[in-house]
């Protein structure tokens, strides 16, 4: 995805999503044009934020990972990220045939990938992993996220806008189901021998 249309999406969402529609991306074009790189932020400034700097829980000493250990939860975050994205992309396109929208996966699939765009560019944020700064730049890059998929649901899959509203719940829904599953299997991961080791 060209740059101007990213920013274009970031600050014009209506005039965005109509020019992402009118490009009709492939299925691999979104994938590999947009999923596939932006999606290499949030691990790759994780695996930096918690090898270099660290975090610190109030001891005046800041809690390090090993490169290891930060490696390989860096390379399950980012397989965790490609799933995810697929998952809603595949999500919408299911459940679009009953709010009237018939359109290809290519096209959910850009949905589901460019809706993501401000939490794969928050992820920067993770070059400094303290609790309060993600959370201070996180929740509204959430929010934002939100604010792409109610307005580009009706526009990407050309249905009316209160159809596209209770569609946009519904895969909303599913995604917090994705998400829980995704605590438990980081959970069983941890359970597994896959838990984070620390420098010392």
């Amino acid at each position: 995805m060209p740059l101007v249309r990213m920013f274009q999406l970031l600050v014009n969402p209506r005039a965005g999503w109509r020019a992402v529609r009118d490009a009709d991306y492939s299925t691999l074009g979104a994938f590999l044009g947009h999923t596939v790189p932006l999606a290499l932020i949030p691990p790759i400034c994780g695996y930096i934020g918690t090898t270099t700097r660290g975090w610190n829980l109030g001891t005046g000493q800041a809690v390090r990972l090993t490169a290891e250990s930060a490696g390989r939860i860096s390379f399950f975050y980012y397989f965790g990220l490609l799933v995810a994205a697929l998952s809603v992309a595949w999500a919408i396109h299911w459940m679009a045939n009953t709010y009237g929208a018939k359109q290809s996966f290519s096209r959910a699939l850009a949905l589901a990938s460019m809706t993501a765009t401000p939490l794969f560019l928050v992820g920067f944020a993770q070059l400094a992993p303290e609790l309060w700064l993600n959370l201070v730049l996180g929740l509204p890059a959430l929010a934002w996220t939100v604010a792409l998929f109610f307005t580009g649901v009706p526009i990407m899959l050309e249905i009316p806008e209160e159809r596209g509203f209770l569609l946009s719940c519904a895969v909303l829904a599913f995604g917090l189901v994705a998400l829980v599953a995704m605590i438990v299997t980081t959970v069983l991961l941890w359970g597994a021998g896959f838990a984070p080791s620390f420098v010392s």
